[in-house]
């Protein structure tokens, strides 16, 4: 019996889409420690903040909170704004965090010396979006591909 060729050809396995080349750093060793130190001084921010508004958010009853010693049943509204401000505050946490693990990422560069390089289509990133922005890992045109913005 033969084979059916197009069974067989369709049962090939797909290659994998070929790596993308490995572009180094535009930026001077001054430039990338410069770098390196906002990024930290960030990191060392951020990670007091989030532990300061875990801490507000999570540990803390409302009676701790307000030192509130009395044992009177707390109004719905209070109740309400309550849960709020503890939502709101999960929410700065989970941005926090995810600051934390671009810059991380950013320092992973600065030591593979890729870093100022587009991760997408592998041109350098201008200065100053990593000045306003130094755990950067796509030029403006790409992030806003990204977002979904075209070339609004």
């Amino acid at each position: 019996m033969k084979k059916d060729s197009k069974k067989n050809g369709s049962a090939k396995e797909r290659k994998p889409a070929p790596e993308k080349p490995v572009v180094k750093s535009p930026c001077s060793k001054a430039e990338l420690d410069t770098y390196r130190g906002w990024l930290l001084e960030r990191r060392n921010a951020l990670s007091g903040n989030v532990t300061k508004m875990e801490d507000e958010a999570l540990r803390r009853s409302r009676q701790d909170a307000t030192g509130d010693l009395s044992s009177m049943p707390i109004h719905m509204a209070d109740m309400g704004s309550d849960t709020f401000e503890q939502d709101f505050t999960l929410g700065l946490i989970e941005n926090e965090e995810a600051e934390l693990g671009a810059i991380e990422e950013a320092l992973e560069r600065i030591g593979e010396g890729t870093y100022g390089v587009c991760e997408e289509c592998l041109k350098p990133i201008p200065k100053e979006r990593l000045k306003a922005i130094p755990h950067a890992a796509l030029c403006l045109d790409c992030k806003r591909k990204e977002e979904g913005e075209g070339g609004r």
